[in-house]
């Protein structure tokens, strides 16, 4: 994502942050998951549409917190902490999003479907926020673009052991490995 992220034109680079550019793809991905099922579930199993709705958005939403914590923001913190606030933010998301601007648009004489894809487009601002900067904050991903810029010019330059992996060893000076290993007598 930081690749695709700095090649965005008009400056955007510098202000778009690339857990943004993650998040709009893996929902998008969810959202096409999220719409399967409610296929599947009013239109096959003939189930009521505030029931295939909850199910169709719930599952999209576990499967887009799992993605996003793994993928996108590579958080490391405390699931059983973690999870109940995304519950949270799905939980409000949904009443006032999904069921509750799509209904007050339509009730407005907005055409439902343009009704929803308002409500939407108001539902990923509020989600990403909500993603950034509670439920995932602190965690490498939530960092914006211009701090991430920030912490990849104070890596230092390939001198030295800070941009090497974890286990791999440092390489012995010239030095050292020319003079032998002299042990003294007890």
């Amino acid at each position: 994502m930081t690749a695709i992220t700095r090649r965005l034109p008009f400056g955007l680079s510098e202000v778009v942050a690339p857990s943004l550019v993650g998040y709009l793809l893996i929902n998008l991905c969810t959202f096409f998951i999220d719409l399967g099922i409610l296929g599947l579930c009013h239109g096959t199993f003939r189930l009521p549409i505030p029931v295939a709705v909850t199910l169709s958005y719930g599952t999209a939403s576990v499967i887009s917190y799992v993605a996003n914590r793994i993928l996108n923001f590579r958080s490391h913190d405390n699931v059983g902490r973690q999870f109940p606030v995304y519950v949270a933010v799905s939980a409000s998301n949904y009443l006032i999003f999904v069921l509750g601007l799509t209904d007050l648009l339509t009730t407005l004489g907005v055409y439902y479907e343009f009704s929803r894809i308002i409500a939407a487009c108001c539902e990923a601002v509020y989600l990403y926020c909500m993603l950034r900067f509670v439920v995932f904050r602190g965690s490498p991903g939530a960092m914006g673009a211009r701090e991430q810029v920030a912490a990849v010019d104070a890596e230092p330059a390939d001198s030295g052991a800070g941009n090497r992996g974890a286990g791999t060893p440092d390489p012995v000076p010239a030095e050292a490995a020319a003079e032998p290993s002299v042990t003294e007598p007890r």
